[in-house]
């Protein structure tokens, strides 16, 4: 058991995980699916960490005391991929299971500790807007209708369950996760730099984008803010279309986008999880803005170029 109390964190072999274990200092616990050994070999070798452990886990069961050792604070980033293979029947219990059951587990064990944790960070995501075109999504505004909204709202009501025990909790909403080494961009690079890259249908829906980096900024800033709690928009400031952010993709690769993907060509290759794609969603950091972030990475061209060069 460690001695001084540790950040612990789910998902933290993820893109973003790897990223935040790099940022933070002091002890950290990583629950990963992996084996630890296994999941060792993906945390990064720059971190200024004093120490890394790791514990198993299916995100179904509870999480001992004695196993968990003090706790700080959580950072709770684990769920199935929703981009990654057809949205079979299964494939979408697998999203709503990891999500849902994985936070209730956790909430529970979290609440089981002779010291609760000061703060859980829980990722959402602006999915939970559903498609709304016309409006201008804040933190207060309603839950959209569909598959989506409906697991955010249970994924976020589960981890509000750990107020009862006294535990700060901040729901961050996130948006589409710039990053070239996966998730939504690793996935057009090769198509853009072919010269094959280009909006999806009109491109007039707006896409609610945020800089890797920035969403490290944004969690390390629900972490380090007593005051602040509650949901947080974790999206770029700049309201961004998909037509202006497939031209500024295209200027940082140099190449030109101007091929446009249907609804119909991307259902059957992605299923249901297409319609997802061509939602309108112009999502507004509100809270983040408010209580004193500042973003890095504004705009898409800004983003793109330092991720890019």
């Amino acid at each position: 058991m460690l001695a001084e109390p540790c950040i612990l964190i789910s998902g933290g072999t993820g893109l973003v995980g790897r990223r935040l274990i790099g940022q933070l200092t002091g002890p950290i616990c990583l629950l990963s699916r992996r084996a630890p050994a296994q999941a060792a070999e993906a945390v990064p070798s720059s971190t200024a960490a004093t120490t890394i452990r790791t514990l198993q886990w299916d995100a179904a069961s509870l999480l001992s005391p004695q196993a968990l050792g003090p706790v700080r604070a959580v950072v709770h980033l684990a769920g199935d991929p929703v981009a990654e293979g057809r949205w079979t029947t299964e494939k979408k219990q697998r999203i709503r299971d990891s999500r849902v059951i994985g936070t209730r587990s956790l909430v529970k064990s979290l609440l089981q500790l002779p010291q609760p944790p000061e703060v859980l960070v829980a990722a959402s995501a602006v999915g939970f807007y559903g498609h709304r075109p016309g409006e201008d999504l804040t933190e207060v505004s309603p839950a959209g209708s569909g598959f989506l909204p409906e697991v955010c709202q249970e994924w976020e009501a589960e981890a509000l369950a750990a107020e009862t025990g006294g535990i700060r909790v901040i729901r961050l909403r996130i948006g589409i996760v710039l990053d070239p080494h996966g998730g939504a961009l690793g996935k057009m690079l090769p198509i853009f730099r072919s010269g094959l890259g280009g909006p999806l249908g009109s491109g007039r829906q707006y896409f609610p984008w945020v800089h890797a980096d920035d969403l490290v900024g944004l969690i390390q800033h629900g972490l380090q803010s007593p005051s602040l709690s509650g949901a947080i928009n974790a999206v770029a400031p700049t309201p961004t279309t998909n037509w202006q952010f497939t031209q500024a993709l295209g200027r940082a690769v140099h190449r030109p986008a101007f091929f446009p993907a249907p609804k119909f060509g991307l259902r059957l290759v992605f299923g249901e999880f297409a319609n997802s794609l061509f939602d309108d969603q112009k999502v507004l950091p509100r809270v983040a803005l408010e209580s004193g972030y500042n973003f890095r990475f504004k705009t898409c061209d800004e983003a793109l170029r330092d991720l890019l060069s």
